[in-house]
């Protein structure tokens, strides 16, 4: 999907002040309502805007311990492998990769005997060959997209 300028202005202000009216972000960026709106439900019906939902803290709700545990699965199984782990709850992503394994999830836990369980309970789940984790000693970059939307508005003015 092509991004304009407005487009990464919108972005950038989503981003920077997720909690503001429809109706400021018009009068910030100097646009009509109609036209802020409009670029937003393009935006969303193009799945560059996924959801708008406040970003919660694992560790706040009290599973400090992130890990990312690389699954690999029997020939066939990844279907259903993958709608066993939609039911563990401290698996909070999944994603199906190439390299060593087949699965890798983002797992988080209360502690390490607690992430010990989730992988035990990974473990017994039909299809699943074996596991590898690797547990995370201290998040160096937080989840981000705003210098991805910045470099997208450089490459638009250019």
């Amino acid at each position: 999907m092509a991004v304009d300028e407005l487009d990464t202005r919108i972005l950038r202000l989503l981003l920077e002040q997720p909690r503001t009216s429809v109706r400021e972000y018009a009068r910030i960026l100097g646009v009509a309502r109609g036209t802020l709106q409009a670029r937003l439900d393009r935006l969303e019906r193009d799945g560059v805007i996924t959801g708008t939902a406040p970003a919660l803290s694992p560790a706040a709700l009290g599973h400090p311990v992130l890990a990312f545990v690389h699954v690999e699965v029997t020939q066939g199984n990844l279907d259903d492998v993958g709608d066993a782990l939609a039911a563990v709850p401290e698996i909070v992503e999944a994603f199906s990769i190439t390299g060593g394994g087949d699965l890798l999830t983002r797992v988080v836990a209360r502690d390490n005997a607690h992430l010990e369980d989730v992988i035990q309970s990974l473990i017994s789940l039909p299809g699943v060959v074996r596991t590898r984790t690797e547990v995370v000693l201290r998040e160096r970059v937080p989840h981000r997209l705003l210098p991805l939307v910045e470099s997208m508005g450089r490459t638009v003015r250019s």
